[in-house]
């Protein structure tokens, strides 16, 4: 947080219980403001849904999409695989023939 002293009146640095002030200081600096860029990002990714809704295309169906693509192609094989098996026993997809 801004306006915590990280150093003494001298400038050296704060240290207590071994743990520098100073050091501590600036990684939290850090990771607050990655913090606001990530909350950024994310407020991009949505605006960019929303055109795709206002395009006429499905966002749930392409966040699949985007899911997938992150994907080795033989673990999208066998996650389809499955789902299909799964399907089938609980009686939401015909059966295939074998």
């Amino acid at each position: 947080m801004a306006g915590l002293a990280t150093t003494t009146p001298t400038g050296q640095p704060v240290e207590i219980a071994g743990i520098a002030g100073d050091v501590l200081s600036q990684l939290v600096d850090r990771i607050e403001s990655i913090e606001e860029e990530k909350a950024e990002l994310s407020q991009d990714i949505r605006d960019i849904y929303l055109e795709a809704k206002g395009n006429g295309f499905d966002p749930k169906i392409m966040r699949q999409i985007v899911s997938l693509r992150k994907k080795d192609r033989r673990e999208v094989d066998e996650e389809e695989t499955l789902l299909q098996l799964y399907k089938q026993a609980l009686g939401m997809a015909p059966p295939t023939l074998q």
